[in-house]
């Protein structure tokens, strides 16, 4: 009897256990693809705010760049700068002017000579701003100091918070799938007993007698895992417009949202999906071999 209509035959003996295991299967990889999910949209953002100018630094009317140029060697002396840009009263003006460009009142009242220069600074890691910032305050020409602390560290709260609710509870559904299979498969093997005995005495080989048990997990966690990911990627189709208009400030996840539906986020979806079914596909068949090593021997 070929394998998959041995399979088809298992399955159909046993409805009920065969919706339960599948149903945990797609339980697990719905909740798991959801946190998966969130997580890769929570570095891509963090990432976007750790690459900005997370300190800018205000000088007295009389300080420009030599002052600027010190306080940059400085800086770049503690190894923990990545990136700095100064902004020179002119390009301050500019910058101004094409933030009122609509309101012609606002122009005529501001001149190059009443705004500030600043050096816009990048750090390396984001728990060193408090440190980048006490070394600024004792600098000589600084009139303020602006960093963007409290925006990082919320988000990488948040990120850190995904990241470890999430592992949890994947872990603990894939333990669950794993018990739930493996007791399917038990069940299974249980019944078919006295017809695995006749085939050993007949002489079939081990693998003759497990492959359709660990084809069947397989299957299992192929229909959950595929269908919970056919779900999730339908709904990220459905929700591309509106994640674009929310998300599209970050460089990276604007790149993905605004391509065509046939283009790069299409082949992200699908490589997300293909993915998840094979993992889902191993899952079951790790939850059968399990079962068969410890009652079939």
């Amino acid at each position: 009897m070929p394998l998959t209509r041995e399979v088809r035959t298992h399955i159909r003996r046993s409805p009920y256990q065969a919706m339960a295991a599948t149903l945990t299967m797609f339980l697990t990889f719905l909740v798991g693809g959801v946190f998966f999910l969130a997580t890769m949209a929570s570095v891509s953002i963090l990432g976007y705010f750790e690459g900005k100018p997370q300190v800018t630094v205000f000088f007295t009317p009389k300080a420009g760049v030599v002052e600027a140029d010190k306080l940059k060697a400085t800086l770049e002396a503690t190894g923990k700068v990545s990136g700095t840009h100064f902004v020179s009263k002119e390009d301050a003006l500019a910058i101004y002017r094409q933030q009122n460009q609509n309101d012609p009142l606002l122009l005529e009242m501001v001149t190059a000579d009443i705004l500030p220069a600043s050096l816009e600074i990048s750090a390396n890691n984001p728990q060193d701003l408090s440190e980048l910032a006490r070394v600024i305050e004792g600098s000589e020409g600084v009139d303020e100091v602006v960093y963007q602390r409290d925006v990082v560290d919320s988000l990488l709260s948040w990120t850190n918070a995904i990241r470890l609710v999430g592992g949890i509870l994947a872990l603990l559904l894939v333990l669950d799938s794993l018990l739930i299979i493996g007791t399917v498969i038990a069940m299974k093997i249980a019944l078919k007993r006295d017809e695995i005995e006749i085939l050993t005495l007949v002489g079939a080989s081990p693998w003759t007698i497990r492959a359709p048990f660990i084809l069947e997990g397989g299957f299992y966690g192929l229909v959950g895992a595929g269908s919970a990911s056919l779900l999730l990627s339908a709904l990220l189709i459905w929700l591309r417009p509106y994640l674009y208009a929310f998300l599209s400030s970050i460089p990276a996840l604007k790149t993905l949202l605004s391509s065509a539906v046939a283009s790069e986020f299409l082949i992200a979806v699908a490589v997300f999906l293909a993915g998840n079914v094979l993992i889902g596909f191993c899952l079951g068949a790790l939850g059968s071999s399990i079962a068969i090593r410890r009652y079939l021997k």
